[in-house]
């Protein structure tokens, strides 16, 4: 028998060995199984688990406002009202609105973000844009990153099931104007501008839009 086939021989026991060991481990496809669900079927979410320390406190509300506060005694309303609710999973989104929403105003061009704006907002930002576009100023902006979120009051109204967050941002983006020639008039695309705005979102819990409004802008 030459080398050849003896390498070929043991090839051929090493691939059985192998295909009879991940039978051993993996399992074969017998017996009932769920057919595979089609690609555009709702998938079942998992269920959120809050984080609780040892004496119940939870930690999704105490790890941004102060136990007892009345902050707190609203943000526990809030789930109460609605289970499902998250503190964090609200905040991870809040920072994402900020970028969206500031960069649309900035620009000018607010209607991807109409779904997020309160009437009163809307109109004061529409209001803004409006007196650029009229004095011939165009916004080049750049957003850099939010160094700083911070959550600073919640309320809760029972009667009408309405929740109000407001946070405390402070971003860093470069910013000019430009008048109808083309000349910069204020601000700089080199110079890093620190914003600070405080902004107040609500959402009545409970419902199926799970959208927060901006309902309220500050410095």
């Amino acid at each position: 028998m030459n080398s050849s086939l003896i390498q070929l021989l043991v090839l051929a026991g090493i691939a059985v060995f192998l295909i009879l060991k991940l039978r051993a481990v993996l399992g074969t496809r017998e017996g009932f199984e769920k057919p595979p669900l089609p690609a555009d079927a709702p998938r079942p979410q998992p269920k959120l688990v809050q984080p609780v320390a040892e004496d119940g406190t939870d930690l999704d509300i105490t790890d941004h406002v102060p136990a007892g506060s009345p902050a707190a005694n609203a943000l526990a309303a809030m789930k109460q009202a609605e289970p499902g609710f998250s503190v964090g999973e609200f905040l991870h989104g809040a920072r994402g609105a900020y970028e969206m929403i500031l960069m649309a105003f900035e620009r000018g061009d607010i209607d991807p973000v109409r779904p997020f704006l309160a009437d009163e907002v809307e109109a004061s930002f529409t209001k803004a844009i409006n007196a650029r576009d009229r004095d011939g100023q165009t916004v080049e902006a750049n957003f850099l990153g939010l160094r700083e979120m911070t959550l600073s009051d919640a309320e809760y109204d029972a009667t009408t099931r309405t929740a109000e967050i407001t946070l405390r941002y402070t971003g860093e983006l470069t910013s000019l104007v430009r008048n109808k020639a083309g000349e910069i008039i204020e601000g700089s695309a080199s110079e890093v501008k620190r914003q600070r705005d405080t902004w107040t979102f609500a959402r009545r819990m409970g419902v199926q839009d799970p959208n927060w409004q901006l309902v309220g802008t500050s410095d």
